[in-house]
């Protein structure tokens, strides 16, 4: 078996590494590492502010300042890699990345804290970029279908084994180990980083063409446009002024850097990678896999917390089991079909389970448990361990080899600005129609009305059997009402998330029907290559 490689427009100039299969290795890890710390910290944010002793609103800007510094070194790191060696951007960010996540825990001061975090959000950007241009530069080609399905497979594993991971590390070993649990690990990518990557020289030619200016304005300004997003529920959008200069300026930055990309001699991301119609089709139909995938992601643990009133542990056994775990199977299934059928095939096989898995949460009721979305579950896991895998893999049998490091800087683009977009345009559409399901079921709920007085009077002998006086039972009782009013608008609004979830499968359907075969080559079944 020989190894191949890709050009990427910017070669190091290093001698061969003698362990490729420790460098992919230790991406990897990597890749890993950043998608478990992500969905560990989202899910434990409650947990951490009773920690740390914050404010909602510190706890809020904690997240942000966790997670915005990766967008703003992400889209640079896989040209970094190929002008200064993987070895000199992996291993040192990395042992910086143990000591800064095992300080963390011990740290009070809030200033501190930010700090700490935007430190720790910076090296986590460093860890998963340049996977997809190691697995194609390392790995024999008959093995880049299965290093890119690895790729991928964290990508949905890490979101469904987070909820369990998070009630395990705080009920029982501690709410410091959603920190420690990554200097282990990090410590054994640094080790395989430097058994299995060559000691390179700098490429000073390609440093010398360094197109500086593009890098940072598109990383600060996809940067700040996250900030915004992530803190626009909270501030109520645009009538705060905070985000509304975040997204504003963000978007200055951004249209700055497409200007400069036009006019400089050398550009580092020009957005003409973009341009090709499979490619640009892939792109936005990623999107709506983003969007449809929020269906396990988001609506499930949701309605569980908000409706169920679980906690993460209570609710993490079922998505590890039912969600996580098949993903080995469904992500071996993927490998299999991928070498007979063409990509194309396997991504709509994965979408069709999506609609299917919404169709089903459509049916939701607020009797529904854990067990209830066991069926559910699986089917989500088929559509999740075929359909970013079929993407991933299509898109990069359509890259020009010359252009894969731009388009390696868009994909992180699409890995944290979009899918922020995506996450918070789902928790915005979810809050505005609760708040219509409670507006419509109020009108049905009135004072004197026949269903509404018996439901009182209920509810109220109930609470007066418990040693309560009348008064006070019927202040009790008229919460309760209140509160059943709330959990049938939230799961009214769950059901809501889950027809959209379903159309934007559908969505991503019709794209893949206007997507070209792929050009024959190592990624492409070898009926396409005949």
């Amino acid at each position: 078996m020989t190894t191949a490689t890709i050009s990427n427009g910017a070669e190091t100039v290093g001698r061969p590494s003698h362990h490729p299969l420790l460098a992919v290795a230790a991406v990897l890890l990597g890749a890993f590492i950043a998608s478990f710390d992500v969905r560990l910290f989202a899910l434990g944010l409650p947990d951490l502010r009773g920690q740390f002793g914050l404010s909602f609103d510190e706890g809020a800007w904690l997240a942000t300042a966790s997670t915005a510094p990766q967008i703003l070194i992400a889209p640079a790191i896989a040209w970094l890699a190929a002008v200064f060696g993987l070895r000199r951007v992996m291993v040192w960010p990395s042992l910086l990345y143990v000591a800064t996540v095992v300080v963390i825990p011990f740290v009070r001061d809030y200033q501190l804290l930010l700090a700490l975090h935007f430190v720790r959000g910076l090296l986590l950007g460093v860890f998963i970029p340049a996977t997809i241009m190691i697995v194609l530069h390392n790995l024999p080609m008959g093995w880049w279908i299965i290093g890119l399905a690895a790729y991928s497979f964290r990508l949905s594993f890490t979101s469904n084994a987070g909820v369990s991971l998070v009630g395990f590390y705080v009920e029982q070993v501690g709410w410091q180990w959603l920190y420690w649990q990554d200097a282990v690990v990090a410590v054994l990518m640094a080790l395989l980083t430097w058994l299995g990557t060559p000691r390179e020289g700098v490429n000073r030619q390609l440093m010398a063409q360094a197109d500086w200016g593009g890098m940072l304005l598109l990383g600060a300004g996809l940067a700040l446009i996250y900030a915004g997003c992530d803190q626009g529920n909270r501030l109520d959008w645009f009538e705060s002024g905070t985000v509304t200069g975040l997204i504003i300026g963000g978007g200055a930055l951004v249209f700055a850097f497409l200007v400069n990309e036009a006019v400089v001699p050398e550009p580092w991301a020009s957005p003409t990678v973009l341009m090709s119609r499979n490619v640009s089709l892939v792109l936005l139909t990623l999107m709506t896999y983003m969007v449809t995938s929020l269906s396990n992601t988001m609506l499930v643990p949701n309605f569980l917390t908000v409706v169920a009133g679980l906690r993460p542990e209570q609710v993490g056994g079922v998505l590890l089991l039912y969600a996580a775990l098949p993903l080995v199977v469904t992500v071996a299934a993927a490998i299999w079909l991928l070498r007979r059928v063409d990509a194309r095939i396997v991504a709509v096989f994965g979408f069709a389970s999506f609609a299917i898995a919404a169709w089903m949460g459509t049916r939701v009721t607020h009797e529904w448990a854990p067990d209830d979305f066991i069926p559910m579950a699986l089917v989500q896991s088929v559509g999740q361990g075929l359909t970013f895998t079929g993407l991933l893999i299509f898109v990069v049998s359509n890259l020009n080899p010359a252009r894969a490091t731009a388009f390696v800087a868009y994909i992180q683009v699409m890995r944290l600005d979009v899918i922020e977009i995506a996450a918070t345009a789902m928790t915005t559409w979810l809050r505005v129609r609760e708040q219509v399901h409670s507006n419509l079921i109020g009108l049905y709920v009135s004072a004197g009305d026949g269903d509404v007085v018996r439901a009182l009077g209920g509810l109220t002998g109930r609470f007066v059997q418990h040693s309560a006086d009348a008064e006070t039972a019927l202040a009790r009782a008229t919460t309760m009402l209140a509160s059943l009013v709330r959990r049938e608008a939230n799961v009214l609004s769950i059901i809501d998330g889950f027809q959209v979830a379903f159309w934007a499968a559908i969505v991503g359907l019709l794209l893949i029907s206007l997507m070209l075969a792929a050009p024959a080559g190592p990624l492409t079944p070898a009926r396409a290559k005949s």
